[in-house]
């Protein structure tokens, strides 16, 4: 995966998560990447704080894939960098 940095996603904070479940989102997160679930925050970066490499991103990707039923572009995938980009891109695709 490379990062396509000419669309930056905006940021989501939990106080609007609407029909997210956030807490389950970070359990799945927590659990998937062998973390403590409190060092799951929007801020957390997926790489560098939470230290998934490319193969745990993408398997990261592929169950939520699995689990929402959604085909997720290579270029979204991309621009999710931290926990808060993974919680606004689903908040926004349920719409």
């Amino acid at each position: 995966m490379t990062v396509n940095t000419s669309r930056p996603i905006q940021r989501a904070t939990t106080r609007t998560e609407g029909s997210v479940d956030v807490n389950k989102l970070r359990v799945l997160i927590a659990e998937h990447l062998e973390v403590d679930v409190r060092h799951v925050t929007d801020d957390a970066h997926l790489s560098r704080d939470l230290a998934a490499d490319w193969l745990d991103r993408l398997e990261l990707i592929i169950l939520i894939e699995e689990i929402t039923g959604w085909e997720i572009t290579d270029d979204e995938a991309d621009q999710i960098e931290v926990v808060g980009d993974l919680i606004y891109y689903i908040h926004k695709r349920r719409g």
